[in-house]
């Protein structure tokens, strides 16, 4: 059979999955039905939201089922219906039952953001930057019972920039990680899975917004990952006089020196403000002040002022 004749049943939910499910229809392979979550309430209005493939899916007249679990055989009617030879499965947010594992001929394929067995899990994207990984990567598996446990089909590898952000790369592996799904769908018959080496796994467990809390008592390297990875969500943060002081972007000191961890040593015009580390010091380049929008500290400091010598907590 060919791949473009492939009946594709798509399972996923954010932006990330929707990039995924285009690059499937730009590359004309046959999306016959979405499975994604339930509409949820977000923002401040809490206004009932669709999720990113439900909205794309629709768009392109495909679909959509969003049934609130899986276990009890939920989705068994819209198997029976669409008869699917293949699933494709991209951040759904569930892990799948085994009558829907073993549902389609080809079985079920998973696009994972991370170099598999390396960061199972929720965050693979944000701990790669945490822990200061130079590289990082896409694999594409067979999927089975288990958590990100499937065979691997194929990966490709990324180095992470020195200052790259969680958003950043994630905007980078969404759309590489649909080429590289397009590329397992069209070579899936020829294509020899290899097991993966469990006792090297890792596990990326889901970020909490109180993770967003900067320990200055850290390397100046380690703060700047920590930085780094806490954007665009929850957002790095410190206390400021009282106040929460977000920090989305800051780069290391070349000058070395030590003094109290957090405290805020001097504003220098266009490096931003030079704050102290365990070792070493960073200077923050993009900061949002309470009541305040997101900029570089000049900005914010030609309408206010900043006490040097305060200690952040």
């Amino acid at each position: 059979m060919r791949c473009r004749n492939l009946r594709i049943l798509f399972m996923g939910t954010p932006d990330i999955a929707a990039s995924a499910l285009g690059a499937l229809l730009d590359a004309g392979l046959s999306v016959v039905g979405a499975v994604t979550q339930p509409d949820k309430p977000r923002g401040r209005g809490h206004k009932l939201t669709p999720p990113e493939v439900k909205v794309l899916a629709e768009e392109n007249s495909i679909p959509v089922y969003q049934p609130e679990g899986l276990k009890n055989g939920e989705l068994k009617p819209v198997l029976e219906e669409l008869k699917p030879d293949l699933i494709v499965v991209v951040a759904y947010g569930k892990i799948l039952p085994e009558y829907v594992l073993e549902a389609p001929e080809k079985g079920c394929i998973n696009l994972h953001v991370s170099l598999l067995p390396k960061y199972r899990g929720a965050a693979p994207i944000q701990w790669a930057v945490l822990n200061g990984d130079e590289e990082t990567g896409i694999t594409t598996m067979r999927m089975d019972a288990g958590m990100d446990t499937g065979d691997i089909l194929l990966q490709k590898r990324f180095a992470i920039g020195e200052y790259e952000t969680s958003e950043e790369l994630f905007d980078r592996m969404a759309e590489e990680g649909g080429k590289l799904l397009v590329e397992t769908i069209h070579t899936l018959d020829s294509i020899v899975p290899v097991a993966q080496e469990h006792d090297k796994a890792t596990h990326a467990p889901m970020i909490t917004k109180e993770m967003g809390k900067i320990d200055w008592n850290q390397p100046a390297k380690a703060v700047s990952k920590w930085i780094c990875g806490m954007n665009s969500w929850p957002v790095a943060y410190t206390n400021y006089q009282g106040e929460v002081l977000k920090i989305y972007r800051a780069k290391i000191c070349s000058e070395y020196g030590e003094d109290t961890p957090g405290k805020i040593l001097c504003h220098t015009e266009k490096k931003g403000l030079k704050v102290a580390c365990k070792t070493g010091s960073l200077y923050l380049q993009e900061v949002q002040f309470a009541g305040s929008k997101r900029m570089h500290p000049d900005d914010y400091l030609r309408g206010h002022s900043v006490e040097i010598g305060t200690v952040l907590e």
